[in-house]
């Protein structure tokens, strides 16, 4: 315990002040947020995977080691949410409520600034979550589109969406700085640098604001599995894959603690655009997000104690 409260002040605590500052000011403003939600994804976010994947060592191994485990990750926790939903019997819309919810993470508006706070003495843990993170949006406009009865959009529509992502271009070009060992000259590396600090608070800032118009109307069965779902059992399988592939330290700790996040934001925001069960993904992301201050606390502690 005594190790506990000392992580929920220093990284959960500080999250949830911002969660709760968009929150208010949204209340009391009624922002567009579509806007900011541009500003976080085209300019901050960016800007915020390109400083760190610039300043981290990667190297051949540690991307061989993390595509496996993402890969057997992934594999894993989309078979068991499938069988989960079959178990239970449920609706096309709420299977595809429990899969996309289980499966698919905010890894970018919640998990980077809580990495960030976690690693901000080591580049390395970032990077890991900044891989962790595009990978998510892979899977997100993807298996969670496919999900969300993608027929809409072909295999090709897709895979230009994808390419479209700011991310995508931003870990291109810091990956090619880092092949080619360049370096960027000052004059642009200090706007860089100042617009990836100032990601973390307004990514979430946003997210609070976008909590805010989150509607409760009712409870639906399918929502404790699916809590328990993202917010215990990715963090399990997480953890036993981890010891299965004999990864260690820093690496094995931004992975777990990579998988303990909430459902991401996306999965209402899509749902809310191919009209399916829109409400009650916007209840999971809710509901995930506030227990998430729990769980991820105690997964942190975890993580540091294990690695």
């Amino acid at each position: 315990m005594n190790y506990i409260v000392p992580v929920f002040m220093d990284v959960i605590l500080p999250i949830l002040i911002l969660l709760g500052i968009g929150l208010l000011l949204q209340r009391k403003f009624q922002f567009r947020l579509r806007p900011i939600a541009n500003l976080v994804t085209y300019c901050f976010m960016p800007a915020a995977v390109f400083i760190n994947i610039y300043y981290a060592e990667i190297n051949l191994s540690l991307v061989i080691q993390l595509f496996l485990y993402l890969t057997l990750f992934i594999s894993i926790l989309i078979m068991l949410s499938n069988i989960i939903s079959r178990l239970l019997n449920l609706e096309q819309a709420e299977a595809t409520a429990l899969k996309n919810s289980i499966s698919l993470m905010n890894s970018g508006n919640y998990g980077l600034p809580v990495s960030q706070l976690v690693f901000s003495s080591n580049p390395l843990g970032v990077s890991v979550q900044i891989i962790v993170l595009v990978v998510q949006n892979l899977l997100t406009f993807t298996y969670g589109l496919y999900n969300l009865i993608s027929t809409s959009k072909t295999i090709f529509e897709l895979i230009r969406d994808l390419l479209k992502l700011p991310i995508i271009h931003a870990l291109v070009i810091a990956l090619l700085f880092k092949v080619f060992d360049a370096s960027i000259p000052t004059f642009l590396l200090i706007p860089i640098e100042q617009l990836a600090g100032g990601f973390a608070a307004l990514a979430l800032i946003l997210l609070g604001a976008q909590l805010e118009s989150i509607k409760i109307r009712s409870f639906q069965k399918v929502i404790p599995w699916s809590l328990a779902g993202r917010l215990i059992m990715g963090p399990t399988v997480a953890l036993l894959l981890i010891y299965a592939l004999g990864i260690e330290g820093v690496i094995a700790q931004s992975l777990l603690i990579a998988r303990a996040f909430p459902t991401s934001r996306n999965t209402a925001t899509l749902a809310l655009e191919y009209d399916v069960e829109p409400e009650l993904h916007a209840q999971i992301v809710l509901y995930s997000t506030l227990l998430s201050s729990i769980t991820v606390t105690f997964v942190i502690f975890l993580a540091m104690q294990l690695f």
